[in-house]
């Protein structure tokens, strides 16, 4: 890499709350000529009570005021250790690295406009106070990406789309890149496409509801399906499976996105009022939540991006890449779609959206804007994130 490249650790805790994924990378360069290389990765798990604190808050649970601040200084050490581990995994010096990029972990997230106080409002809330990070590690960091493309118009998600086009763009190949954590996204990269041409939007549930019913199920043994076990193990409940593909934001047009406060506790009892219902099995319903997600992501395709694009490729990431169930679904829908890992192209599953905030750091620290306005609904680019100076 180039003399003048930057060292980028990004930390990212998705919707599920299970873990801090980080990323180190290398990045010189500027778009379109960009270049990065992901040196290491590393995974660091969330404490129980940690996260029973996060999802508490995340699924509307009324809190006061002061457990929220609490928790956001709290998780703020969170990362800034997670920081000081990767380095230590690593065997790297945290005085090597140039440049922390920190997504926080998101407690609410409302990306079109309600009534709100007399007024039409759109807000997100990621916690993990910043400025404790640079405080504890001596290095600069770039958090809070969302907020700057919501004040230009846009849903402030998805993000990960800029790192997807400069991933995955290919002259002749039409891919979809296609994330499956908490919330499963798309990012579309028609061949040969410019940026303005990329479109992305959430299709709905991930691993939200899966984990959830695991957990419910194991009494908090368990926080997922390790190799779709329990779900292989089961049969999918077709009413059921009816009813919740009748939901109405799989109906919306994009740009959308949702999160914990749509498919969270709430979605989750009324899957559990349905099956004591049917009396289905704990595995029956795992199995079910499953081929949900799956069949709304193939949904999603055929309504929003394959009338408007050739598709070649399906490349996959996050948690759900590991469902071989939830892949198996995807294959056989999507034939003679190929249906790939990230981990073919160089960037491990778990680690892609690390390595995403990673880039948009480096975006902003150079004061380029690095929300793509075709996906979010943004009215404009925007230079993303709040900077803590070490």
């Amino acid at each position: 890499m180039p003399k003048n490249s930057l060292l980028v650790l990004g930390l990212m805790s998705g919707t599920s709350a299970d873990g801090i994924e980080a990323a180190l990378v290398r990045i010189s360069g500027a778009p379109p000529k960009l270049k990065s290389k992901l040196l290491g990765h590393a995974s660091l798990p969330i404490p129980k009570p940690i996260r029973s604190a996060i999802l508490r808050i995340a699924e509307g649970t009324p809190v006061p005021a002061a457990e929220i601040s609490q928790l956001n200084f709290r998780l703020g050490h969170l990362f800034a250790e997670a920081a000081i581990t990767t380095c230590s995994q690593l065997r790297i010096s945290l005085k090597q690295i140039d440049l922390i990029a920190s997504h926080g972990q998101t407690v609410f997230h409302q990306g079109k406009p309600l009534a709100f106080l007399g007024a039409p409002t759109s807000s997100t809330m990621q916690i993990g106070e910043p400025s404790i990070i640079p405080a504890r590690t001596g290095v600069t960091t770039i958090a809070d990406f969302r907020p700057a493309d919501m004040a230009a118009g846009g849903q402030g998600a998805p993000l990960v789309p800029f790192a997807d086009y400069l991933l995955y763009r290919h002259e002749k190949i039409g891919r979809v890149s296609l994330n499956l954590g908490g919330i499963a996204n798309v990012t579309v990269i028609p061949a040969r496409s410019k940026p303005a041409g990329v479109f992305a939007f959430d299709t709905g549930p991930a691993n939200i509801l899966i984990d959830a019913l695991v957990s419910h199920f194991t009494h908090g043994r368990r926080r997922f399906d390790k190799n779709a076990r329990l779900a292989q193990s089961g049969r999918c409940l077709t009413p059921l499976l009816e009813t919740l593909l009748r939901d109405p934001y799989f109906r919306l047009r994009p740009p959308k996105s949702t999160g914990r406060e749509y498919f969270g506790r709430k979605f989750v009892e009324k899957i559990l009022r349905q099956g004591r219902r049917l009396r289905a099995r704990p595995e029956d319903l795992i199995h079910t939540a499953t081929i949900l997600t799956a069949l709304s992501v193939v949904d999603a395709l055929n309504r929003f991006v394959f009338p408007r694009t050739k598709i070649s490729q399906l490349i996959v990431s996050g948690g759900g890449a590991r469902n071989p169930l939830l892949l198996c679904q995807l294959e056989a829908a999507l034939s003679p779609i190929d249906v790939l890992t990230s981990e073919k192209f160089g960037v491990p599953e778990q680690s892609k959206e690390a390595y995403a905030f990673a880039l948009l750091a480096y975006e902003t620290f150079h004061h380029r804007p690095s929300n793509l306005p075709s996906a979010t609904g943004a009215t404009r680019p925007a230079v993303l994130g709040k900077i803590s100076y070490a």
